[in-house]
């Protein structure tokens, strides 16, 4: 019996049980969807992850003081800021980062916030998108005026609309607010988190250093510097100089007050951690791909049973014992792969759909769905082996005395 004829008995045999074969295949379908839709959407939020570094800057460098081992002389000052951008001809930009959360209010509403503060060289380190407005100018930063850029989802919230460049805004602590007038409004950093609950997520705010010590403690010590050098591949080195810098300045060379960390290898360990997480999750869903490959064992069983008889007649006019071994393989094998077929499909749409929801745009890998159909056919082969070789080994005579 060649193979066509075997793939004609064995589609007949499918077709004449359509809903035991549907049931059959349905774990199949199941496994084979998560696992794509899992992997897919794990891969489209690296890259949403790896996108969104992009855009803060490749190039950047984030350095932070030891708080646990410095002292107060050890902390940067605006004058460190100012000798490592004319010192090091390889950073670009350079600012000071001082960060409070606190609270935001117009006339009839309020919000939890987060206070960005630094220099005008910090819209190209952070890649602050305008949508409206202006940034602060150097004016504007070195005399603390009161003026911030808001972002869209806050402006939103506070007045209904996003083109607010002129209104005037509460910021500050809650013991300690102040007026300021906004002259910005930027482009929310919503890429990799989805579409969050606008009312729920704190307000982002951009101002000079000058003015954030005026609401807060005037004499806070800097802790943290952000560089951007002319390209990724002196980053590193740039950092170094950066420290190198200010460890000359503060007299503090090898107490190791100083760590910069370089954006990449932050990117590096997040992708990490989102790679095991995903790599776990599809693992779980793959058991049920187990579940599926023993339904399917389990149902050609029955069909062994079922058909004892014509196997019996089979083999009486001549049929091999490969040629029953084949047969009840190949039907095997197909209700594994239209299972892993119609997985793969399913698997794709509900990544989509999910992805949808979720600001999420899966990352469809080649790679997995030939493996996943690869997968689904090994299946098929492996929990059909055992059904096979049962009807295979059937004695004739006693195959057509079954009843």
């Amino acid at each position: 019996m060649n193979l066509f004829e075997n793939f004609k008995m064995a589609m007949e045999s499918i077709v004449s049980n359509k809903m035991r074969s549907f049931l059959t295949m349905l774990g199949i379908i199941i496994g084979i969807s998560s696992v794509i839709a899992i992997v897919s959407l794990g891969q489209g939020g690296q890259n949403a992850i790896t996108g969104e570094f992009e855009k803060i800057g490749a190039a950047t460098v984030n350095i932070r003081v030891n708080a646990s081992k410095a002292v107060s002389s050890d902390y940067i000052t605006l004058e460190d800021v100012k000798q490592i951008k004319e010192k090091v001809e390889s950073i670009k930009y350079v600012s000071p980062i001082l960060q409070k959360y606190g609270m935001s209010q117009t006339d009839k509403k309020s919000k939890m916030s987060y206070l960005i503060a630094g220099n005008s060289d910090l819209l190209y380190i952070q890649n602050v998108e305008l949508l409206f407005g202006r940034y602060l100018n150097e004016k504007e930063v070195l005399e603390g005026k009161p003026v911030v850029v808001i972002d869209e989802y806050t402006a939103r919230y506070l007045y209904g609309y996003t083109d607010v460049v002129g209104k005037e805004i509460k910021i500050g602590s809650r013991t300690n607010m102040k007026k300021a007038s906004i002259v910005g409004v930027s482009k929310s950093m919503s890429g990799v988190f989805g579409n969050m609950d606008i009312e729920n997520m704190p307000g982002i705010y951009y101002t000079s250093l000058n003015f954030l010590r005026q609401i807060y403690d005037r004499d806070s010590g800097l802790d943290n510097l952000s560089i951007m050098s002319t390209s990724r591949m002196n980053s590193e080195s740039s950092g170094w100089a950066a420290v190198n810098i200010l460890e000359s300045r503060h007299n503090n060379r090898g107490k190791e007050i100083y760590k910069a960390e370089n954006a990449l290898a932050q990117l590096e360990q997040i992708n990490k951690v989102v790679g095991i997480f995903t790599a776990f999750i599809g693992a779980v869903a793959a058991i049920s791909l187990i579940v599926g490959g023993i339904g399917v064992m389990n149902i050609m069983l029955v069909s062994v049973t079922e058909r004892t008889r014509e196997i019996g007649i089979r083999k009486s006019i001549g049929a091999t014992t490969n040629h029953i071994l084949v047969q009840f393989l190949t039907e095997s094998v197909i209700i594994s792969l239209i299972g892993g077929t119609l997985g793969m499909i399913l698997g794709i749409i509900a990544a989509f759909a999910i992805g949808q929801f979720a600001g999420i745009t899966p990352s469809l890998s080649l790679t997995a769905i030939a493996v996943a159909i690869l997968f689904s056919s090994a299946v098929g082969i492996f929990f059909g082996i055992y059904p096979a070789k049962k009807a295979a080994k059937l004695n004739p005579i006693d195959a057509l005395r079954y009843e």
